[in-house]
């Protein structure tokens, strides 16, 4: 590696941020630094610390320092490298585990000599991709009968704190049909990472899955990256090896933390709520990456984006509502079928499923409306006609067949099952549903 600049006379340093002056001569130079490419710093005889430019002014270059400034003076020296961040790209990383800065964490073999990429290049163009019309099956009966994932979808899981957004991630992660995983983990505890990486293990998946992994202790510069990391990574993948690569990440409101602080020790102007106002421009940089691929495979993109104070209006599921396809909402516990949405399910129901999916999804759903009236009027003590009673025994078996996160259904045995709930509570006429699926899918035997 050529190390083509070398500096000495620092400016200030303000937190994790050292500023360098730049003489005149580098702001036309083709070797001078530039906005994303990493350095070290050093000072006297010490090892060197990594860090990225992360602000180019008339004269001067700001570098975030990944480990910290604690212990750098105005003495220090800085190395431009001449390139952005690079993670190895080959079939001998799956199975593995990576920090935030590329290290190899898992204690397995050095990949140092593995082919690399740069991070952070450009989004698909959009005229060249594909049109969605393949579903991913989870097995999770909420997601797949009511709102399918479908290839190149980029859809997050809004949830709050306490609820188990992790464990459904992991789950999905584990069942979802995908030929490659890549998981993201932002800001994540300890505990949290080797539950994740146990899930992953446990369930047999851990060969076709590439972790990249940032704990909280961990510096936010770090954790800026691991998005970036984590879809080039799938990009090569779903490009040259064809394969379907499903990208988790979690937790997004983390990423956008780590944005505002960043920001912040850059003197820059914040926004809403402290966050920076290219918020927006920063999240659909990345759920952009997500496409089909003509001739190749395809990325898919599932994240997890806390509201705190369950506040939908928080500036980071705020503006992630305007650039994703549907989210799915968590709450107490399950997944809200009348907060979720899938933008992109009407590509895959009835062309990729069977002929009676969307009937059963939009009966099931209307019928489970019907239900949380009729749980209204006897929380307030209102008399219940016996059509109500009905309805509260299906309200109580849709919750508990469908609605459970425990609940793990292939989606014809899920649609099975639909039509069973329904006949154990309705007739076949109080369906409303077209006459030919009546006669084919309503099972007679279990009528009410």
């Amino acid at each position: 590696m050529s190390i083509a600049i070398k500096y000495d006379r620092v400016l200030s340093i303000v937190g994790d941020v050292i500023r360098i002056a730049l003489p005149p001569q580098t702001i036309d130079d083709p070797e001078g630094p530039r906005f994303g490419d990493l350095a070290t710093v050093a000072e006297g005889n010490g090892p060197p610390r990594v860090a990225q430019v992360v602000r180019l002014d008339e004269g001067e270059a700001s570098l975030q320092v990944f480990s910290g400034t604690a212990g750098l003076s105005t003495r220090s020296q800085a190395r431009f490298l001449g390139h952005p961040p690079k993670v190895a790209i080959s079939g001998n990383i799956l199975g593995r585990v990576f920090a935030g800065d590329g290290r190899v964490i898992d204690g397995g073999p050095s990949l140092a000599h593995e082919p690399q990429v740069e991070i952070g290049g450009p989004s698909p163009n959009p005229a060249r991709r594909a049109l969605a019309s393949r579903m991913i099956r989870t097995d999770v009966p909420m997601i797949d009968v009511f709102n399918c994932l479908v290839e190149s979808q980029k859809i997050p899981i809004f949830s709050t704190a306490g609820e188990p957004h992790d464990a459904l991630l992991a789950r999905i992660g584990v069942q979802a049909e995908a030929d490659v995983v890549v998981f993201g983990g932002l800001g994540l505890t300890f505990d949290s990472y080797y539950r994740f990486r146990a899930a992953f293990e446990d369930a047999g998946v851990f060969a076709r899955t590439v972790m990249f992994v940032n704990q909280a202790s961990d510096p936010a510069l770090e954790r800026l990256l691991i998005p970036d990391m984590a879809l080039a990574v799938a990009e090569k993948f779903a490009v040259e090896e064809k394969k379907r690569v499903l990208v988790l990440m979690t937790d997004m409101t983390a990423y956008a933390d780590a944005l505002k602080e960043v920001g912040i020790s850059l003197d820059r102007v914040p926004s809403t709520r402290g966050y920076l106002g290219d918020l927006y421009s920063q999240l659909a940089r990345r759920y952009e990456k997500a496409a089909v691929f003509p001739g190749a495979g395809s990325v898919t993109i599932l994240t997890v984006t806390t509201m705190p104070g369950g506040d939908v209006t928080h500036p980071v599921p705020d503006n992630t509502g305007y650039i994703t396809e549907g989210q799915f909402y968590l709450r107490e516990g399950r997944i809200d079928p009348f907060g979720s949405l899938s933008r992109l399910k009407q590509h895959v129901i009835g062309k990729e499923t069977r002929e009676d999916h969307s009937a059963v999804m939009n009966t099931m759903i209307r019928l489970y409306s019907s239900a949380r009236d009729a749980q209204r009027k006897q929380a307030m003590a209102f008399e219940l006609s016996a059509y109500d009673e009905r309805l509260l025994k299906y309200g109580a078996l849709f919750e508990s067949r469908f609605m459970a996160l425990s609940v793990t259904l292939p989606l014809d045995a899920a649609l099975d099952l639909g039509w069973r709930t329904m006949a154990e509570c309705f007739s076949a006429e109080e369906l409303l549903v077209r006459q030919n699926l009546i006669d084919k899918y309503y099972p007679r035997d279990e009528a009410a």
